[in-house]
């Protein structure tokens, strides 16, 4: 009778980390819960748009039952004369405006701070850091008595210029611009003849495309979800986000229209989803700037 065989180990490289199967059983079974917890208000918004009125609480939420969903989002699209399509162009005229300014302007004060020295540099980046600490929902009641002053209030304005200023973006772009635009390029286009501007115009915002992208969808998704500034600043809903205009159909019609707020909800998202899966390479390789010392 042969004598067992003892089991080979596979010899362990130089650097390669070996991970105990308990801990890596463990740490798949917490990331499968969290990913179940996160999937499970996608599953029944996803089950519950294609349910009319009727049959929303008369059967299980995570079931599917008559499938309604064209006449769901036809009632959408023409209700109030097709007002949810003005919401969303609405929307996107906001954060796609919104995000642009807003990451140029973070990106360029960011790129200023980490890369020019200066008196009081490291004060005016403190005050930065606790405008990101501050919740932007306290400003709003000031930045409507400003705009009220100004005569701004129930227009474009009162909704675009507070979403150019983002105090993230300006943390992110200083952190982007410390880690990918070197000193040593910069003085390479000092000496042959380039100015502030152009290095920075044609050379540092090249370098730090994959941080435009990821700053910019962080505050495309910032403006598109802000809602409580919208709800002060604005009384004409021919200028509401799809967001505010949602909740007006929830709270000021009387009959429950439970199933056009629901499938509203689903197509005000797919926005954001195009926008996330079309720049996603970018966004990857944003995040990863600055992680391996070169």
């Amino acid at each position: 009778m042969d004598a067992p065989r003892e089991r080979r180990r596979r010899p362990r490289r130089d650097g390669e980390l070996q991970v105990d199967p308990r801990t890596a059983w463990a740490t798949l079974g917490v990331l499968t819960l969290a990913a179940v917890y996160f999937l499970i208000p996608v599953w029944w918004l996803l089950v519950s748009v294609t349910k009319s009125n009727a049959t929303l609480f008369s059967t299980n939420g995570f079931a599917f039952g008559d499938i309604d969903l064209a006449a769901n989002v036809t009632d959408v699209l023409t209700r109030q004369d097709g007002l949810f399509g003005r919401w969303l162009l609405n929307s996107i005229m906001y954060a796609g405006v919104g995000g642009v300014l807003a990451t140029l302007l973070g990106v360029s004060c960011g790129y200023a701070l980490a890369k020019y020295q200066f008196r009081g540099r490291g004060i005016l980046f403190g005050g930065i850091i606790a405008g990101v600490l501050i919740p932007s929902a306290l400003l709003t009641v000031p930045l409507y008595l400003v705009f009220a002053k100004l005569g701004l209030v129930n227009t474009v304005w009162a909704v675009l210029i507070p979403a150019v200023v983002n105090p993230f973006a300006v943390y992110l772009g200083r952190i982007y611009a410390a880690a990918s635009m070197p000193d040593e390029l910069m003085e390479a286009g000092r000496l042959d003849g380039a100015g502030e501007l152009r290095i920075y115009w044609t050379i540092a915002l090249r370098l730090m495309s994959p941080a435009l992208v990821t700053v910019l969808l962080f505050s495309f998704v910032s403006i598109w979800n802000n809602f409580f500034l919208p709800l002060i600043m604005l009384s004409d809903q021919d200028l509401y986000p799809v967001t505010l205009g949602i909740y007006n159909w929830y709270t000021q019609t009387r009959e429950a229209n439970y199933n056009v707020v629901i499938t509203g909800s689903l197509l005000s998202v797919i926005p954001l989803v195009v926008a996330f899966l079309s720049l996603q390479r970018f966004w990857r390789s944003g995040l990863t700037a600055g992680a391996v010392k070169s």
